[in-house]
Parts: C-alpha cells; structure tokens; sequence
C-alpha cells in the first residue's frame, strides 16, 4: 500500500478580491511525492483542534515554503523587513508537527517548513537577511532561473542529508529569513559558506528540514528527486 503524504497547503486569493480563496501547493510537490510512489494530500488551513485528525489519515507530512513565519510565533515583535505572514498557518503547521510528533510520524520541511519546525520547537528567526551580525551572500536568487542552484553548502557526513548527498552540494536558493537560534531538539546537517543553517535534524525523532527547494530543481537536478525518494520511502 502507498503511502499517504500529507502536504501542508497555503492559501492565497484567486483573483483580486477577498471572496476567492484556493488552497493550494507547489505542482512539484505533488508529482515529487507520486513519482516517488506516494499518494499527496493536502491539508488546507484548519484549525489547531482538526490536527489531530489530519494526521492520523496519513503516514507522514510535509511542510511547503511560502509566507514569513509570523515572530509572534516566536516571542519577537515585526520588524521592517518582515514579509507577508500567515499566523493562522502558523499555528495550524505547528499543531500538526505536534501531532506527527506525537505519533512518531516523519516530518519535513522545506524552506519556510524548516523555519516553521525550528520555531516549533522554541527556535528563533532573524527576520531578515541584513539583520545578520556579518554580510551574508545572496539567499534570493532572483532573477536566477528558480531551477539552477546558486551557491553551495556543505553537508554534516554524519547526517540523514549525508545519506543521499555530497558533501558539497550546490543549492538554489530563495529566502530572507534564516534561522537565528537553533531549538535544542535539532542539529545542524547542511551550511552554507556564510553560516547560514541550510539543514536540520531532530535528536529525538524522525523530523529534519531543508532551506532550499528541492521542488522547484526537481526536474532539472537528479539529486533533487532523490530528496522525495528518501523522504517517501526511506526516512524513519
């Protein structure tokens, strides 16, 4: 029997109006966790009382990139620079990694999902880039085709990451947050040149996450569809 992959989905208006809203994830997401031999579901936006429940209708769940994460999720007041936030996603994500964990079901993150568990766990984030205490090198790609990687990190040997990586490992890159203090539940897997945590692990149970996106390299990089390989049929 495959397994059921739950997909945290993001919302987002149709058209230009606030009575047209679509749930929704990256395409590549999906086809990433099919090709892979999985069956996707996704999770649209609930409340925190439905998480338990969502989660027990799938074998594991994966967090999508997307917003900022709000820093009240984190005790922190917005800067400037903050981006678009979903609080309510927020704590619909973080109770269902909650309940995955409880259940001692594998967690992943990409992108906005690492930061997501990081904060989830008691982390904080700098809430952005230019608020490093050293320059940093470009995390926003942008204009870069979104396929094509753009600077390279360097992967823990003694990670899961290490299990299908290199070492050295070029990535894409597209984010202005970066995770500042690591919960005490994870460990550093991947780094970047600059220092910025590209990759990290639980200690205690079966949840890691990635910076970069995987997803949107995933038919131009074959180390890319490894990621959903490993995660679908392997991570536990």
């Amino acid at each position: 029997m495959k397994p059921v992959i739950g997909i945290a989905a993001n919302e987002q208006t149709m058209i230009d109006t606030d009575s047209h809203w679509i749930s929704y994830t990256p395409k590549n997401f999906v086809t990433g966790v099919q090709n892979a031999g999985g069956l996707p579901l996704l999770l649209p936006i609930g409340t925190i009382e439905d998480a338990k429940s969502y989660i027990q209708k799938i074998d594991k769940l994966l967090l999508a990139g997307g917003q900022d994460v709000s820093p009240e999720s984190y005790g922190a007041l917005p800067h400037q620079k903050l981006g678009a936030t979903n609080h309510r996603r927020d704590l619909f994500e973080m109770a269902l990694v909650k309940e995955a964990v409880k259940a001692g079901k594998p967690v992943i993150g990409v992108c906005r999902g690492m930061q997501l568990l990081n904060v989830a766990f008691g982390g904080t984030l700098l809430q952005d880039l230019s608020l490093a205490k050293e320059p940093l090198l470009k995390h926003v790609q942008v204009p870069t085709p979104f396929e094509l990687p753009t600077h390279p990190v360097e992967i823990n040997m003694n990670s899961r990451l290490a299990e299908f990586l290199p070492q050295n490992y070029q990535v894409n890159s597209f984010h202005h947050q970066v995770i500042d203090e690591l919960a005490a539940e994870f460990v550093v897997t991947a780094t970047a040149p600059d220092g910025v945590i590209e990759g990290i692990e639980s200690v205690k149970s079966p949840v890691m996450g990635v910076q970069w996106h995987p997803e949107l390299a995933y038919f131009t990089i074959e180390k890319e569809r490894a990621f959903f390989e490993y995660f679908i049929n392997k991570f536990a």
